[in-house]
This record gives C-alpha cells, sequence and structure tokens, in this order.
C-alpha cells in the first residue's frame, strides 16, 4: 500500500512539499503539517461482500460450464472462488471502492485524521495553532483540521474550500501544485491571526508524514 503513496508523490515531489511548508511557516507562528495515507481504514466487510458476490457468479458459472451442478460441487466451487476473490478485492482499490459507501469513507477519514492530528501531537503547539493537511488516496478524500487557536478564528467552511481544491487538484494529476496551494493558502491565514514573534521555533517536522 505504502507503493500508492511513492507514485502519488516523488521524492522531488516531497522535497517540494517540504520546502514549501518551511516557507509558509516563516511567516507564521503557526505550523502546518502535510500528511498522506494510502488508505484511512481496511474496509474488511467490503472485502468479504465483494468476495460472495463474484464468489456466487464465479461458482454458479463454472459448476453449469463443468457439467456439475450439484449443491456440493457449487458449494466447493463458491469456496475456491470466495478465497480468490477475496484476496484480489483485498489487493484491488478500484473493486474494494464498489462496496465501501461514501458515507463509511467519509466518516473513516475524519476518524483517521482527527486520531493523526493527536497522534502526531499536532494540539501540541505553543499558540494551538497548528493545522493538519489530511490526504487519504484511496477514499479520494482530504481533511483539514485546525487546532483551537486557529479554529476559534476561522470558519470551517475555509478548510473545506483549502480540501475541495486539493482534491480537484488530484483529479487532473496536479497533486503537487495543489498540496501546495493550499499550503500557501494555510499560511496566509496563520501570518493574518499568528504572525511570527522575536522567536519563530519550527515545533513540528515540516516533512511529509506518509501513512499506510
Amino acid at each position: 500500500m505504502k507503493d500508492l503513496v511513492n507514485k502519488f508523490l516523488s521524492e522531488n515531489d516531497k522535497s517540494a512539499i517540504k520546502a514549501r511548508v518551511r516557507a509558509a511557516e516563516k511567516r507564521t507562528a503557526g505550523e502546518i503539517v502535510v500528511m498522506v495515507v494510502s488508505s484511512s481504514h481496511r474496509y474488511p466487510l467490503a472485502n468479504i461482500l465483494g468476495g460472495i458476490l463474484f464468489a456466487v457468479v464465479f461458482g454458479i458459472a463454472i459448476a453449469l460450464i463443468s457439467g456439475l451442478e450439484t449443491m456440493w460441487h457449487f458449494l466447493g466451487f463458491f469456496a475456491l472462488s470466495f478465497v480468490l476473490c477475496n484476496e484480489i478485492i483485498r489487493r484491488s482499490f478500484f473493486l474494494k471502492r464498489l462496496f465501501v459507501t461514501d458515507s463509511d469513507m467519509k466518516e473513516e477519514v475524519e476518524e483517521a485524521a482527527i486520531g493523526s492530528f493527536y497522534k502526531k501531537e499536532i494540539y501540541n503547539t505553543r499558540d494551538h495553532a497548528g493545522i493538519l493537511i489530511y490526504i487519504s488516496l484511496f477514499e479520494r478524500r482530504v481533511w483539514i483540521l485546525g487546532d483551537k487557536g486557529i479554529n476559534a478564528k476561522i470558519d470551517p467552511v475555509v478548510w473545506r474550500g483549502i480540501a475541495d481544491s486539493i482534491v480537484a487538484g488530484i483529479k487532473d494529476k496536479k497533486q503537487v501544485s495543489a498540496i501546495c496551494d493550499a499550503i500557501d493558502r494555510c499560511g496566509d491565514i496563520l501570518e493574518q491571526h499568528f504572525p511570527p514573534g522575536p522567536e519563530n521555533p519550527d515545533e513540528l517536522d515540516d516533512a511529509v508524514i506518509i501513512g499506510h
């Protein structure tokens, strides 16, 4: 799964994003973190549902073609087909997505983003002005979380607009420029409300966080 993230962002891409984060943070006391994951959840139920559906179809087809149409033969064909189809769906984002609802994906991405926000201690900055840009590739969703310091000053609709711009950029295969533009927009917001002081320590790592 990690290979999917590496295909999404090359090493040069990661370096460019890191440099853009560093430049944006020089203008503000806030912090910006970019995280990219292949998927926010494993969705095991999708593997099972898809495996059952395809196994029934293949089991019936094999039984009819082979002429072995008893229930016991069908169950054998079904079992073998289920094991194979379950494994194929587990490895195929395209097929798995057919068996996951939009509401489930939205919920899992939001939950994973919140979990990452706390796990990576983005909440633990001096001015509580950390921002997480969380990108989940399987779900094709972006979630932006601001800490309580910046959220007290910004309408959540602003974060949704920035997230949507990243999604649009990804669809156009311009993910790096879209992410960098989003970093600049977050930097502009932070600069307005949290300008840098005499001391402006870099409290969080600027490198892109890669998840699975």
